[in-house]
């Protein structure tokens, strides 16, 4: 078997067309990336939900001559946080708490504001939501001497602030700020 000159400038022009080949495929691929690196540094950043309050309609509120009596015997065991991270790179918390209801009276509507603060008392983040009836449905109203396990989920925590609860440097807060009774 005898390799001619010409078998060897086939095989060399063969090379040739494999090696831009790979050349052109690589530089494409190279492009792609640096095209999809840039689009994701520059994109805006997607804007936190906007959480609007909750407002218990016809209840009695601060400064009703009943109000102070009866939520005095609304008692609220120390609340508890459960914080998961949101898809857009944020943090959510769900402020949590057991509502013992002792008024003689079945509650039909409860409203409640959750709040997250600093260590010197300042807001960080707060919600104030309907938990009876329950958002879920789970519960319409609560009975006299009936407890009930309320939630509020208080979204749009961002670096320092989920940093300061990550350490342990946020104080829990909830209240009853509306009730309305059967």
């Amino acid at each position: 078997m005898s390799i001619t000159g010409e078998s060897l400038n086939q095989q060399d022009e063969a090379g040739k067309t494999r090696r831009i080949v790979f050349i052109v495929a690589g530089l494409i691929a190279a492009l792609l990336v640096a095209g999809l690196i840039v689009f994701l540094k520059t994109r805006p950043e997607p804007k936190p939900a906007v959480v609007l309050d909750q407002r218990l309609e016809g209840g009695l509120r601060a400064g009703s001559p009943d109000f102070e009596k009866y939520r005095n015997s609304i008692k609220l065991d120390v609340p508890e946080a459960e914080y998961s991270d949101t898809v857009a790179g944020g943090m959510q918390m769900t402020l949590a708490t057991t509502v013992r209801n002792f008024t003689g009276r079945t509650i039909n509507g409860l409203e409640m504001k959750g709040t997250v603060t600093d260590l010197d008392g300042k807001p960080i983040k707060e919600r104030t939501m309907v938990v009876i009836p329950s958002p879920s449905g789970a519960f319409e109203e609560l009975e006299n001497n009936g407890t009930a396990r309320v939630p509020i989920p208080i979204p749009g925590f961002q670096g320092a602030d989920a940093a300061n609860i990550d350490s342990g440097q946020a104080k829990l807060k909830m209240e009853i700020t509306a009730i309305k009774f059967k």
